[in-house]
């Protein structure tokens, strides 16, 4: 059984050989390669290499192009501050749309042309090209949440949210529409999952969370899935308080933080709804034992049951021992 079977077996609900294997490395692949982070989430041919050689290594069962959250508002004009090895960041403190009315202004981008939308478009076609037969291939877009932070301003959202609410939706379905064309991009290219990140919206409260968030989530979730292909959900973060509004949102698969117990989640949502997660990627894994994997591990597959993939709760730091 080669990675992509293991996955869609446990997707299907069938037996596997083994848990399948799906952790998030982005700067640890860079590292593993030799190659600053700045060349790794602007040249595919980089990100494709680490993801490629990471798998390899570590005998992951897919490959991702995941790098960083400023790749849409990068091609919108948004101001960005780059590092020469760090992921870029995008400065809240010159928004794209201070002003409410520049989103009537603001036209869908092609993720087809020139920028950065499409070097995530091409790290796909070139590990769909490399691994696809044999490893899932995971494209990936933002969340509502987090693509109108990035262009409105984290703070200015959460005021937006109450403030004003119908902008704040106007916002989502922007978002919605732009990362549906995203992912159709990818999954043109060979991409057979698409990662959703909607980070920001951890930061809301279940109320909001459920009343705006939610619904343009399942919305986006809905019509990537209609695309022919499987979505994962990934929200950063404490969820607790939302991870019952997670698991409606129709995702195939659940990725949850460190922060979110997989007891509680799987108590709110069905036994058959597939959990990934949520090792502690510090404590447990950089700078863990052996026996603290084996038993942080173990303890995810208690709270989790039979509908579990193996992840770290986000990223894998850097600096974690190849060996232990």
């Amino acid at each position: 059984m080669n990675g992509k079977e293991r996955i869609l077996a446990r997707l299907r609900g069938e037996s596997t050989d083994s848990l399948p294997l799906m952790p998030i490395t982005m700067m640890y692949a860079g590292d593993l390669i030799g190659q600053p982070y700045r060349a790794y989430a602007t040249d595919y041919r980089v990100l494709a290499e680490g993801q490629l050689r990471t798998a390899e290594r570590f005998d992951f069962d897919y490959v991702s192009a995941i790098s960083d959250p400023a790749r849409e508002a990068s091609d919108l004009g948004a101001a960005v501050e780059w590092f020469d090895n760090q992921p870029p960041a995008i400065i809240e403190s010159r928004a794209l749309i201070a002003d409410k009315a520049t989103l009537d202004t603001l036209a869908l981008p092609d993720p087809e042309s020139p920028g950065r939308m499409q070097d995530r478009v091409q790290a796909v076609r070139l590990l769909a090209e490399r691994a696809g037969t044999d490893k899932i291939v995971q494209g990936w877009v933002e969340g509502p949440c987090a693509m109108a932070s990035d262009l409105r301003g984290l703070n200015t959202l959460m005021f937006d949210l109450s403030d004003d609410p119908a902008f704040v939706e106007a916002l989502f379905d922007y978002a919605v529409r732009m990362e549906v064309n995203f992912a159709k991009a990818q999954v043109a290219m060979g991409a057979t999952l698409i990662g959703v990140g909607d980070a920001a919206a951890s930061l809301v409260g279940p109320r909001l969370y459920n009343q705006y968030v939610q619904p343009f989530e399942k919305r986006l979730i809905s019509e990537i899935q209609a695309l022919g292909v499987l979505v994962e959900l990934h929200i950063c973060g404490n969820t607790r308080r939302i991870v019952k509004g997670m698991g409606e949102t129709g995702a195939d698969i659940i990725d949850l933080d460190f922060l979110t117990p997989l007891s509680e989640a799987r108590a709110a949502m069905t036994p058959h709804q597939v959990l990934l997660g949520n090792i502690d990627p510090v404590r447990a894994l950089r700078d863990g034992t052996p026996e603290s994997v084996e038993a942080a591990l173990a303890e995810c597959y208690a709270q989790a049951g039979p509908a579990y993939i193996v992840g770290a709760g986000c990223e894998i730091p850097r600096g974690t021992p190849q060996r232990m």
